[in-house]
Order: C-alpha cells, then sequence, then structure tokens
C-alpha cells in the first residue's frame, strides 16, 4: 500500500493535517485540528464550512439528497446528507435550521446533538475552495415526505435533483457508479445507529 499523499506543508494548520493523515494510515487514531479560532488565525487554506442533517426516521432510514454534479468527464451522482453552507455571522444551529427549512421542510424543536465532523482538503471537492469542513448533527424523527421552501428549479441550481430515504443496508449493498459523501457513510451510521452518541464528534473521512 502506497502512502497517503500529503498538502504542501507551508504552515502550521497544513503540517498538523499531514501528521494526523500519516498517523491514520498507520491505523493510530488521531482527530483532526478543527477549533475555528485556530483555523482563523494558522491557516490560509480557504474551506467551505457547512453544516448537515443525519436524519433518521422510526425505521432506522436516513433522508439523502441526490446531488448531481456536472464535471468535464460528466455527470457525478453523490448522496448526500441535507444542508449547506455556513453563512458569515451563523452559528451552526443557526444554518442547520435554515437549511433544513429551506431543503426539507423539517422544523428543529431542540438542539440535535453534534456526531460527526468531516474536514476534506482537496480542491476537487467544491469548487472555489480547497476543501470542505462538514459538522453533522443527529436528528430523529418520524418519517416525512421532504418538501422544503426551496422551488425545484432553485434545488437544482444547487445540484439536488431528489431526496430519498435509505435504509443503511440498502447502502451497504449498493456497487454503482452512484458516490456516498462521506464514501464510507455504512460504516459510521452503522455505528451511529447501533450505539450510544458518542462524547465528541467522531472524525470522518473523505
Amino acid at each position: 500500500m502506497s502512502p497517503p499523499q500529503l498538502p504542501p506543508l507551508n504552515d502550521r494548520y497544513q503540517y498538523d493535517l499531514a501528521r494526523v493523515t500519516v498517523l491514520r494510515w498507520f491505523g493510530v487514531r488521531a482527530d483532526f485540528p478543527h477549533d475555528a479560532r485556530y483555523r482563523s488565525r494558522m491557516s490560509p487554506v480557504n474551506l467551505r464550512h457547512a453544516v448537515r442533517a443525519i436524519i433518521l426516521d422510526q425505521d432506522d432510514r436516513i433522508l439523502l439528497c441526490r446531488f448531481d454534479i456536472p464535471k468535464p468527464e460528466g455527470t457525478s451522482v453523490v448522496w448526500a446528507a441535507p444542508g449547506g453552507g455556513v453563512e458569515t455571522g451563523e452559528t451552526l444551529l443557526t444554518a442547520l435550521r435554515r437549511e433544513l427549512l429551506e431543503e426539507v421542510g423539517l422544523t428543529l424543536d431542540a438542539d440535535p446533538p453534534h456526531v460527526w465532523h468531516q474536514e476534506v482538503i482537496d480542491p476537487g471537492h467544491a469548487a472555489g475552495y480547497d476543501g470542505v469542513i462538514n459538522d453533522y448533527f443527529l436528528i430523529r424523527t418520524a418519517s416525512f415526505n421532504p418538501r422544503g421552501a426551496l422551488s425545484d428549479a432553485e434545488l437544482a441550481a444547487e445540484n439536488i435533483t431528489r431526496l430519498e430515504w435509505w435504509r443503511l443496508q440498502d447502502i451497504t449493498d449498493y456497487h454503482g457508479t452512484d458516490l456516498f459523501s462521506p464514501r464510507d457513510l455504512a460504516s459510521p451510521l452503522a455505528t451511529l445507529i447501533s450505539s450510544n452518541l458518542p462524547d465528541r464528534p467522531v472524525p470522518l473521512g473523505l
């Protein structure tokens, strides 16, 4: 197995990312630095910060958005949790509430637990950015027909073509060309469904 590709080590933040990448490659548990004050001081990397909702119904199905992403080689289909970018001045939960109303029509009565944290340094992962930060929150609810405030045309402008409920087993058994975000969604999702809430957000890979 080849060692992982590392980003240019031109600042402390990138050094820490590289260190964690190497440790994980050798099977050592390590968390990516994700304190916002640290990142604002130390990192010139332009990351898109987003919030996403792991919405599980009474049958432990997860609600996912289908993104049809145009690329030079053709359209790439990615299934990802509802959510979107954190706007200037918003807290994570304020952004989450706004995105859920816009995309799926769900109103939150309480503050959901923060269960996953993802940082990806990859210029091809989000147009106009060097990578992404996704913070995931767990929401349990009865099954519903997702219909948010955004029109179909507005959703399509964000590359969202539909929303579907997925069973964990269907994700595990899927062998088609569509991708999931994170790529190994089935693994952390299975742990989340079968275990107690994590004490701190679980770090995810690509």
